[in-house]
């Protein structure tokens, strides 16, 4: 019994992966803890929408200039690429942060409240760091200062990705993710592996939620155009009516996911967002516009989906003898963990931020770009609580709330994470 005991624990040992061997986390200085809280303020009393982030996109290249690493700039327009080569051999892995704000007038009470405005859809809107975008370049120029620290010590090649136009490039334009991989992002650095974080106001300051597999949903949005006859509201059999068949679309669209979807796989939603059709009570118009949105968590069932709305729309609108147009505009895809890549890489998320605040994260049915990154190698993106100890995340402002609030005692374990996933990480 003694002998198999013995090969057990042997074993486990030889099983354990790099990050479970790892000793204490390394930590940042108050100093540099600081700087990170300081960054941070800046960035938030100066937000700049997607795209036109050309403030930011300086500050982010002078700091990573003044750490000596390889820096290039314009990359998807304004995003900012830092490359810091270790002392020693090994891995090229990619970090990214998101940079861009959103058109929202700020009303949390906090002294670096931010006043900015600034064009939208032209209009002069509000602009405020309602998403914590502030937060999460803040942590990684953190983790970029401390890395370049310790240069000697790590291990391969860190990519320092500060990504533009994360919440939407503006109509008629390319950007974000899926533009940087289009220019060949990876394809010059090559990277094995992507890490992330959010901040995420559902949380308790400094607790972390992970999740294997999908964690975010895809996002895609669809028009459908619905084309019928005008006539008079009294002799609705004189023309085609484009409402009844609009009706109709509504409702058996429901049935996509109720019926035809193998929900066991994965949850999905189909809403609608916009109806819009007539300008006279007794007038049947010619057509009915309709928008709206899919979320789900798996890639297949997002095609069966994108089939069966458009196949669910034509058919219903013949039926009355209507027509209808489907647009599907493609959005964010499922942003999907790494499953080896999140076990591998566990045991440094608990032991930076305590075994007692890491959890495992429900679906949640937002959408992220960083999912373009992900799908091209393993990926890590793990949620990041910033709401204050003591009070109750779950009726706390949400992101992209002109009332979002951050605990800034979070920034100290975006950065430690940041840091510790850089020198942990080994190709598995």
């Amino acid at each position: 019994m003694r002998a198999a005991t013995t090969a057990f624990s042997l074993l486990a040992t030889l099983a354990l992966s790099p990050a479970t061997m790892a000793q204490e986390p390394v930590t940042i200085s108050a100093e540099l803890e600081q700087k990170v809280i300081e960054w941070r303020r800046d960035f938030h009393q100066h937000p700049e929408l997607s795209n036109r982030e050309f403030r930011t996109s300086k500050v982010l290249a002078k700091h990573l200039n003044a750490l000596g690493m390889e820096v290039e700039t314009g990359v998807a327009h304004t995003g900012v690429i830092g490359v810091l080569e270790g002392g020693q051999p090994g891995p090229v892995i990619a970090m990214r942060a998101d940079m861009d704000a959103l058109p929202v007038v700020e009303k949390a009470d906090v002294p670096f409240k931010s006043t900015a405005v600034s064009e939208y859809r032209g209009e002069e809107v509000g602009v405020m760091h309602a998403c914590g975008h502030d937060l999460h370049m803040s942590m990684l120029m953190g983790a970029a200062e401390k890395l370049a620290s310790m240069k000697d010590q790590l291990k391969g090649t860190v990519v320092f990705i500060f990504q533009p136009a994360e919440e939407g490039a503006p109509k008629g334009e390319d950007g974000g993710a899926e533009l940087m991989l289009e220019e060949g992002l990876f394809a010059r650095y090559q990277p094995e592996a992507v890490f992330g974080i959010h901040v995420w106001s559902a949380g308790t300051a400094g607790h972390i939620g992970y999740r294997e597999g999908p964690l975010m949903a895809s996002s895609d949005r669809f028009e459908i155009t619905v084309k019928g006859q005008q006539t008079h509201g009294s002799r609705p059999w004189g023309g085609v009516d484009p409402i009844v068949a609009a009706g109709q679309i509504i409702s058996n669209t429901q049935a996509i996911v109720s019926r035809r979807v193998d929900i066991t796989k994965a949850p999905a939603v189909v809403s609608f967002g916009i109806v819009e059709g007539g300008i006279r009570n007794n007038i049947i118009p010619d057509e009915v516009y309709l928008e709206g949105t899919i979320r789900n968590f798996d890639m297949d069932n997002r095609a069966q989906i994108f089939e069966n709305l458009t196949t669910t729309a034509q058919m219903t609108a013949k039926a009355t003898g209507a027509e209808a147009h489907v647009h599907i505009d493609e959005g964010y895809p499922v942003t999907i963990n790494d499953v080896a890549l999140t076990r591998q890489m566990l045991p440094t998320i608990e032991k930076v931020a305590g075994k007692d605040k890491v959890h495992v994260n429900e679906l949640v049915t937002g959408a992220e770009d960083f999912s373009f990154f992900a799908l091209e190698v393993p990926g890590l993106f793990v949620f990041l609580g910033v709401t204050p100890e003591g009070q109750d995340a779950k009726t706390a402002p949400s992101n992209h709330s002109p009332y979002f609030y951050a605990d800034e005692s979070s920034l100290k374990v975006g950065t430690e994470l940041y840091v510790n996933w850089a020198l942990d990480y080994s190709p598995q």
